[in-house]
């Protein structure tokens, strides 16, 4: 696993192994992740989204703590998958990263607690992700993927089309203004409690 340019983000590209029966790889093996990352990944609640080309989902975070860990890939079609720093008073608040996850690569993308997701699907698109709490609507918010602000560059080529409650969601100033952002301090402090209890 490689750490991305924002703290709490990784991509880890797996190994696949062809022969004339198809391919293997392995998606999640929990001694590499403690290793890469130096604590474990508790497994609460495992998603599979299926989403049609121009499908844009997120901006998505929940309150720390404690928070919701993602670890996703692309199953079949492409998508452009993205972490944004959304915690205020970290050194990269309001940046985001973006990697393509496909069948092809198989690559997958951990973000911490604290940390907003989102993805566009590049094509007819399935999207699995392992969290590490489970759904709470309670604790639950988002960001308009669509924020001038963040300037996110989605494809051109592309109409996004959003859910309702997406479209709807505030910019990250308007967020921040109502006081619904995780903070960097919290983050990190969760993120240390976690180290130590493995």
């Amino acid at each position: 696993m490689q750490p991305l340019g924002i703290e709490g983000a990784w991509v880890n590209t797996p190994k696949v192994f062809t022969d004339n029966r198809g391919r293997f790889h392995e998606l999640f093996q929990s001694g590499m992740f403690q290793d890469a990352i130096g604590q474990g990944f508790h497994l609460a609640q495992a998603n599979c989204s299926r989403s049609v080309r121009g499908t844009l989902r997120g901006i998505h975070y929940a309150s720390v703590p404690p928070g919701q860990a993602k670890y996703v890939t692309c199953v079949s079609g492409a998508v452009l998958d993205l972490v944004v720093d959304i915690r205020t008073g970290s050194p990269t608040f309001g940046k985001w990263e973006a990697v393509r996850l496909d069948h092809t690569t198989h690559r997958c993308v951990y973000l911490s607690e604290g940390l907003g997701h989102a993805f566009m699907a590049l094509e007819d698109s399935t999207v699995v992700y392992l969290c590490s709490q489970g759904y709470a609507p309670q604790r639950e918010y988002a960001i308009n993927p669509l924020d001038p602000t963040l300037a996110i560059a989605w494809p051109e080529d592309l109409a996004p089309v959003l859910s309702d409650k997406d479209a709807a969601a505030p910019t990250l100033k308007e967020a921040q203004r109502r006081g619904l952002l995780p903070s960097y301090e919290d983050c990190s402090a969760y993120r240390r409690s976690l180290l130590r209890t493995g």
